[in-house]
Parts: C-alpha cells; structure tokens; sequence
C-alpha cells in the first residue's frame, strides 16, 4: 500500500466495499460471479477491480481464462484488521446482508454458472 490516504480513497467508494466484503466473505472470487451478485457490468466491476489492486489491497491470479481475485496477502495486519471490522459491521447493512446471500446461489466454474 502506497499510503493510508490510497488506503482510505480505495474504502470510500460503495461499489469497491461491496467487492471487497464479497471477498473477505468468500476468500477467493471471480469476475463472473462478482457480476452475477452486484447486477454489474463486466467492464465496471473490472475497473474497480483494478483500483483495488493498484492499491494494494487486492491480488489475481489467472486460471485459463478466468481471473480471481482475493484480499492480498501483502496487506499490512493493521489494513488487514480494518477490513474485518468493517466486516463486522455490515452486518447491519441490508445492501451488504443481500449481497451475501446473493453469493450463497453463486458459484464459478470453467463456465462460470450460476446455480
């Protein structure tokens, strides 16, 4: 992470919170089932994705033709703790309460399905 201020710009946006709870949820997640549980565009969830990553607080991996994404595992533990408290805090948040259990239906193969 660049600086605290990346840190906090990349938090201030509710599209990159949702993913951002959406991976700390599942641990390991793809673009089609990101779009699948937010009701996005392939190209907006891609370019939050990317913020996410340049600022560090998100990593991929390739498999064939799929990317996934997860929490970074570079994030210092202080970054890494702030995430799991807001975590536990949106457990009020009905946006956030859907999402879950959008996610619950979701799943993602060589195809990426939706079951």
């Amino acid at each position: 992470m660049k600086t605290l201020s990346h840190f906090f710009k990349a938090l201030s946006d509710e599209t990159r919170l949702r993913i951002l709870h959406l991976l700390i949820q599942s641990g390991e997640i793809c673009v089609c089932d990101l779009e699948a549980v937010l009701k996005l565009s392939q190209p907006k969830i891609s370019r939050h994705l990317a913020y996410l990553r340049l600022s560090g607080l998100v990593s991929a991996r390739k498999k064939g033709q799929w990317v996934y994404y997860r929490i970074s595992p570079d994030l210092p533990e202080s970054q890494n703790s702030f995430l799991i408290q807001i975590q536990s805090l949106s457990a009020t948040d009905p946006v956030l309460k859907g999402d879950s259990a959008a996610l619950r239906g979701v799943y993602c193969t060589d195809t990426c399905t939706t079951i």
